[in-house]
């Protein structure tokens, strides 16, 4: 019987270059839109890559495939962020039925952070102005639904996490995790444009009315134990 092919090294180290090079650009295109503002161009992503449009084509296809790529990064950062702030706030997540509310306020936080630290990349991902909007199939679709659903599935697993180190039943959590991530979105677009009752607000305080909010409503069907 013949053994398989070895892997060709070649190839393997060229796909492994080519992986490195989207990393590279994809941190360009962040950087690039840090500068110039969440109505980048595919110049000021090229100029900032230190290469040509055809290049960074070459790797994404077009600008869909870009944004796609640098909303996948931002996916990264925000649950990055979210294990990172509940490691660093003593609420570790094989217990997190120990402070359910904190967990709350902990997730409703390390989103705001983002908006608040990274302004223009919350915009490019939620508004996509580098996307032609109106045309072809995906027309009127959300172009930051794959963040919002995977937020929202990072968040579900931590409830049913906390719910079942209690013994209770968790076919809530996802929908708590939704529900949870769709209000904080919302509030978020409306700090972000300084909308009434928004404007100068700060982020610890919106983080609070936020959690206060969830809690307030998730509370009531909490282990009583828990709380």
């Amino acid at each position: 019987m013949s053994s398989a092919p070895a892997p060709d090294g070649r190839s393997t180290r060229w796909a492994q270059h080519r992986l490195e090079r989207r990393r590279e650009l994809v941190e360009a295109t962040l950087r690039a839109i840090r500068r110039h503002g969440a109505g980048v161009g595919m110049d000021e992503v090229a100029l900032a890559a230190g290469t040509s449009k055809t290049v960074v084509y070459r790797h994404f296809t077009d600008k869909a495939g870009l944004y796609h790529a640098v909303a996948e990064r931002v996916d990264e950062i925000i649950l990055r962020d979210l294990g990172r702030a509940l490691g660093e706030a003593g609420v570790p997540l094989t217990d997190l039925a120990a402070d359910p509310r904190h967990l709350v306020a902990t997730a409703v936080d390390a989103y705001l952070s983002l908006v608040e630290k990274d302004p223009e990349v919350y915009r490019f991902i939620v508004a996509a102005p580098l996307l032609e909007r109106g045309t072809g199939s995906g027309a009127g679709a959300d172009p930051a639904a794959s963040v919002s659903d995977h937020v929202a599935e990072q968040l579900a697993a931590l409830f049913a996490e906390a719910l079942a180190a209690t013994g209770s039943d968790t076919a809530a959590a996802p929908v708590w995790a939704r529900g949870v991530v769709g209000m904080v979105r919302a509030a978020a677009d409306a700090w972000l444009a300084g909308q009434p009752g928004f404007a100068g607000l700060p982020r610890r305080a919106l983080t609070e009315h936020l959690a206060t909010l969830a809690w307030t409503g998730l509370a009531t069907t909490w282990p009583a134990d828990a709380r």
